[in-house]
């Protein structure tokens, strides 16, 4: 807003001085056409009065010739004609410049007149050579033509004509410098009154600068004043220059925010003990989830314990057993070796597991792939497990974009997590229901479907079911690892795993592995 009052006032003034700076170019431009006319006007005059004295000198030596001779001062007289015909164009063009400037109504007859001078000069000249041609011996005197031409034509006709042109140029003149002496009149009083106007104009602008420039000062000083002495309800008005907008915000937010000071700090205890009764149930949350964690690392630890001393119990009962025969047959040792290798392969396997996912969760898990046809592999993995369950019908659907489908994968992991999907259908349904197996090919990867038609799964526990070491309630046979380790492995494979499951309508496992584009 400052540089917009200042603006204004420059504006106004510079608009002020541009009307008094035209006007007074068009005055001079007026007063200079003036001074040009006037000028054409004298050159008229002085014309005229140069076109009487040469006329009349022809006249006389005109009138010489009648009484010398026809051959007295014809170079002479000739010259004096084109004279006459050069000051009479230079009249009419000058006559007629000032019509033009002037108009006709100004300069009425100046032009007319002129043509009718120079017809009565040709005449004049014309009736001397008839009269110089008719001379006869009668005394010059007694001759009526001649006399009618010196006494009416020449100091009459001509006389009054030359007279009336001088005249007419001496009224335009006069015309001319009264409109110059109007003009410099309005001129003058031109001046004063602009130099009235803009007088108090310019002390009123500058008036009005000062005060808007020295108002936001004076109210700004008032209001931080009554700030410092305690009146920290005083509020700056914001509708001042814009120059101050954030000096006065930031007054007015320093005098909020002192006047609430104190209520703040109130809010702010009461928020802090907020905080750390929320702080507080947050970590007992913690508190509690790590003890879950902690139970079930200690129910982890004690299945593995269990689940390797029951090998190594029995092989150690088998050994210490066989051992203490004193004449054992090969064939017991034999048997005694089998139990040993089942049970060291089952904590083979054991460790095996463990040891995925512990490389699983470091990323560090390493997958042996290669191109091989998804839909010919599960036909295989289907066929075995009809094989080993012959009670149970096990259905293949393959879809017919995914019946030549090849994937990039490592064909014992995926066999791998395969096995367990069903090993977990057959054990969580009946003996009878069917399990069926499906392959579809999406935009972007192949999906793998295993469903079943057992129990299903609650809503409360199908959120953990991808945990380690959880195993539901009614089912407490193994460490609960076979769903954590197939889903690292579709995971280490860029794919996902997901479950939907009803209770009582059975459980589907959906396996997304993606299609790689070479």
């Amino acid at each position: 807003m400052y540089k917009r009052k200042i603006y204004l006032f420059g504006i106004t003034s510079g608009l002020i001085m541009m009307i008094a700076l035209c006007c007074t170019a068009v005055s001079a431009y007026l007063t200079q056409i003036n001074l040009e006319q006037s000028n054409t006007g004298q050159t008229l005059l002085a014309e005229h009065q140069k076109l009487s004295s040469i006329s009349y000198r022809m006249f006389k030596q005109l009138t010489d010739e009648l009484i010398f001779g026809e051959s007295a001062n014809q170079a002479i007289i000739r010259n004096k004609q084109a004279l006459i015909a050069q000051s009479l164009d230079k009249i009419r063009r000058l006559e007629l410049q000032q019509r033009q400037a002037l108009g006709s109504k100004m300069t009425a007859g100046s032009i007319e007149d002129t043509d009718e001078l120079a017809g009565l000069i040709d005449a004049i000249i014309s009736e001397f050579k008839a009269i110089t041609a008719t001379y006869n011996n009668t005394p010059l005197d007694q001759q009526n033509r001649l006399q009618t031409l010196l006494e009416v034509k020449i100091d009459n006709e001509f006389r009054e004509a030359i007279n009336a042109a001088v005249v007419r140029q001496g009224n335009v003149v006069s015309a001319i410098n009264a409109k110059i002496e109007t003009l410099n009149t309005a001129i003058v009083w031109f001046a004063v009154g602009v130099a009235l106007f803009a007088m108090p104009c310019i002390i009123l602008a500058c008036y009005w600068l000062f005060n808007q420039l020295y108002q936001p000062l004076t109210i700004i000083n008032n209001g931080t004043k009554a700030i410092a002495a305690g009146d920290y309800h005083q509020r700056l008005p914001e509708t001042l220059d814009t120059e101050f907008s954030q000096l006065v915000s930031s007054l007015n937010l320093l005098a909020s925010r002192l006047a609430d000071h104190e209520m703040q700090a109130e809010h702010s205890r009461k928020q802090l003990e907020f905080e750390v009764e929320q702080r507080t149930r947050e970590i007992k949350q913690v508190n509690e989830q790590l003890t879950r964690v902690d139970s079930r690392r200690r129910q982890f630890l004690a299945d593995v314990s269990h689940e390797l001393r029951t090998p190594l119990t029995i092989i150690r009962g088998e050994a210490q057993v066989t051992l203490r025969q004193s004449s054992a047959s090969e064939e017991v040792y034999r048997e005694t070796l089998d139990s040993i290798l089942l049970q060291a392969v089952n904590l083979s396997e054991l460790v095996d597991d463990l040891l995925l996912l512990a490389r699983a969760e470091l990323s560090q898990l390493k997958l042996d792939t290669s191109r091989q046809p998804l839909g010919d592999f599960l036909q295989n993995q289907v066929s075995q497990w009809q094989r080993l369950h012959e009670d149970r019908h096990f259905t293949l659907d393959i879809d017919e974009m995914a019946n030549a489908l090849e994937l990039k994968f490592d064909l014992q992991r995926i066999k791998q997590v395969v096995a367990i999907m069903l090993d977990n259908a057959c054990k969580y349904s009946a003996p009878q229901s069917p399990i069926n197996v499906s392959l579809k090919q999406l935009d972007t990867s192949a999906c793998i479907e295993i469903k079943d038609f057992g129990e299903g799964i609650s809503p409360a526990d199908i959120n953990h079911i991808f945990e380690r070491f959880v195993r539901f309630k009614h089912k407490s046979e193994g460490l609960g690892l076979g769903l954590a380790i197939a889903k690292a492995i579709i995971e280490a494979h860029g794919g996902e795993i997901q479950v939907n499951s009803t209770q009582g309508e059975g459980t589907l496992f959906q396996i997304y592995l993606p299609m790689d584009v070479e």
